[in-house]
């Protein structure tokens, strides 16, 4: 449970507390500072910033101790308490020790696209000694803050790696809480800006766009001229996939008066095979001879379906998953743009801990986009 500010010391004599603490025990970490003194860690994180500015104490990954000189407490203790103006900032003692960083990681599912983003940041972390604390979502932001909350509040991470809802209202609502936390935060295949002037925050993504529009590009030098694209509702990534597809045809000069381009169910609602008889039903009336499908289940039901239906892949109809998370597992294999899932990982753990390793408040913010591959099987060829 968290523990409520209400009943906590006045601010000052909070921070004459944590000056006590650290100069009985040395370096203090985030959340011990936070127990012993019955406050967040949000408000201990404040409180470390500041006295960091003042030359009080020295922050470290994941806590706080003295700078090298050493003051006598009492009179440390003294100037805060009586508002005195604050000492010059004090020198660094060279090799003084810190200590690991928690990474806290809130995904919005484990069994599909994102045990691989996962793996990258494990990878990186355990390289750099970091624990990571991962938690699974469910695609909603009310989950994902309770989840986040629970990670800043309760195990006091020193930083945050999220793939968050961000539209919608309580999307929105997301962000501007994740940008007013005190603790880094960079976002993972997600991007968002929040505030006034629409800052951007620190993410690192998939290139979506370029993914999709590398598939029709593909497709069209097979001789296609008439490439559909199927993306599933709520997912995140349909928007990208559907803009790529549509920049490419337009490059290209494809036909997009009579195209198909459909934005339906996954495959586990009721609705699903009515949608996918009524899809290839349009791809005959149109003659629409290759699909761009987002995502892998999606593209491998549709396959069993033409099928049954005595459409041949590749021959009738080509096949572009998008995702390739089980693409290879389809009869006949499908072809497929492959995002490079552990690739963000490891970047977004990399941008993360640059974050961490910099205390400039000016530092620019990064976002990172890496490409995604074409991997060639037999439902195009």
């Amino acid at each position: 449970m968290t523990v409520s500010d209400s009943a906590a010391p006045l601010p000052d004599e909070r921070r004459a507390r944590v000056i006590e603490l650290l100069r009985r025990r040395g370096v203090l970490r985030v959340t011990e500072l936070a127990s012993e003194l019955a406050v967040s860690a949000i408000t201990v994180r404040r409180d470390i910033a500041l006295l960091a500015s003042q030359g009080l104490i020295r922050r470290v990954r994941g806590g706080a101790a003295l700078p090298g000189a050493t003051v006598a407490s009492g009179a440390l203790i003294g100037r805060l308490l009586e508002g005195s103006p604050s000492p010059e900032p004090m020198p660094v003692a060279a090799g003084e020790a810190g200590i690991q960083a928690t990474v806290g990681m809130v995904v919005p599912s484990l069994d599909y696209y994102w045990p691989d983003v996962v793996r990258g940041v494990r990878e990186a972390a355990a390289a750099s000694d970091t624990r990571l604390v991962l938690r699974g979502a469910t695609y909603q932001a009310a989950d994902e803050r309770r989840q986040l909350t629970w990670l800043v509040d309760s195990v006091g991470v020193d930083a945050l790696l999220v793939a968050p809802t961000t539209t919608g209202e309580d999307g929105e609502a997301l962000v501007r809480w994740l940008q007013s936390i005190e603790v880094p935060v960079v976002l993972v295949e997600r991007a968002a800006v929040a505030g006034p002037y629409q800052e951007a925050m620190e993410s690192v993504v998939s290139d979506h766009v370029y993914g999709a529009a590398m598939a029709v590009r593909h497709l069209a030098a097979l001789g296609h001229r008439r490439i559909g694209v199927v993306t599933t509702m709520d997912s995140p990534t349909s928007p990208h996939v559907r803009r790529g597809w549509r920049q490419a045809c337009e490059e290209l000069g494809l036909g997009l008066e009579d195209a198909v381009d459909v934005n339906t169910v996954d495959r586990r609602a009721p609705e699903w095979p009515h949608a996918l008889d009524d899809l290839l039903d349009r791809c005959v009336t149109s003659r629409t001879t290759a699909l761009l499908v987002h995502s892998d289940p999606e593209a491998i039901s549709l396959v069993d379906r033409c099928q049954e239906r005595g459409i041949r892949i590749p021959a009738d109809l080509a096949v572009v998953a998008y995702d390739d998370e089980v693409a290879e597992l389809c009869d006949p294999p499908l072809t497929a743009v492959r995002p490079p899932k552990a690739a963000v990982g490891h970047a977004a753990f990399g941008l993360l801990a640059a974050r961490l390793a910099d205390d400039d408040a000016h530092r620019p913010t990064h976002r990172v986009v890496i490409e995604p591959r074409l991997i060639i099987r037999s439902s195009s060829a």
